[in-house]
């Protein structure tokens, strides 16, 4: 088993707790090294929403821990209180489901940061792993995106 794999497994089996405080921590962290690149302070919450919609999207499915991860970021796109049918609903509508486009673009995006803050690229990488754990399980299109990211 690689590095890869046996960080996956960890990942896959965190204590929610240790989870959460985890994604606490790093959101935080992610949030203010894009506030040292840019002003705009919605632009940059944005950005930290779209990792995880594509995170969230990386396989093609939403599943319900997911959608309830991803919950205030839909709730604040859609400005709506989002059901799980609505935000499956969004997930197709908006092509959640064949997310090959995105996940490229979101791949260059994090290229981009991580010449600019290594740290920072390393931080959304793992926001995105733990995005995608949250069901327990990081699927093989999951592993994939990541891998890509990650080169």
């Amino acid at each position: 088993m690689s590095n890869f794999d046996d960080l996956c497994s960890v990942l896959e089996n965190l204590d929610p707790r240790v989870y959460g405080d985890l994604m606490v921590k790093k959101t935080q962290d992610i949030l203010a090294a894009f506030g040292t690149m840019s002003e705009d302070r919605e632009d940059c919450i944005a950005l930290y929403c779209d990792f995880l919609l594509c995170a969230v999207a990386a396989d093609g499915m939403l599943t319900e821990e997911e959608f309830l991860l991803a919950k205030p970021v839909l709730d604040r796109m859609l400005d709506a209180d989002t059901c799980f049918e609505d935000a499956q609903s969004y997930f197709h509508e908006y092509g959640l489901d064949q997310p090959e486009g995105y996940k490229d673009t979101m791949d260059g995006i994090v290229d981009m940061l991580g010449t600019v803050s290594p740290v920072l690229k390393d931080d959304i990488i793992l926001v995105c792993m733990l995005v995608c754990a949250v069901d327990g399980k990081i699927s093989d299109d999951e592993k994939a995106w990541i891998r890509q990211l990650i080169e």
